[in-house]
């Protein structure tokens, strides 16, 4: 088979490779969750592109749409339900440049925008993968 046959990963790709990821995380951290909608998409929308400043629609993996744990409050109307978005088109092409295991970008991607449901910042976030042994 020619290169030029080989097709990229699709949405659903993408979409099992994050259930499963989600699949191996602790139950306890998991049951934190329920209430959090998985979506994959190619790209940002014009307007999270616009909010977020970004010079191209490649320059987000992933984004995280709500309110974290820390900052719910049980006497609040109901919101519309969180949200972690995965972005197709710019994570295909960060596994091309850094030759990374797709799996593994997947799942690195989805915990980072699970760490901002739990209020976590992008600087909390390194902070914790420093430490962590590699």
């Amino acid at each position: 088979m020619a290169d030029k046959d080989i097709l990229p990963p699709t949405l659903a790709d993408l979409e099992a490779l994050a259930n499963a990821a989600y699949g191996t995380l602790p139950a306890e951290f998991r049951r934190h969750i329920v209430n959090v909608a998985i979506r994959v998409e190619d790209f940002p929308d014009e307007e999270t592109e616009r909010e977020m400043g970004l010079e191209s629609p490649f320059d987000l993996l992933g984004l995280y749409r709500g309110v974290s744990l820390a900052h719910k409050s049980h006497g609040d109307p109901a919101p519309m339900p969180d949200m972690i978005f995965l972005y197709r088109r710019p994570i295909l092409d960060y596994w091309c440049e850094t030759g990374e295991d797709l799996a593994y970008v997947v799942r690195h991607v989805l915990i980072h925008e699970i760490g901002h449901h739990f209020g976590f910042s992008d600087d909390d976030m390194e902070a914790i993968e420093a430490q962590a042994p590699d």
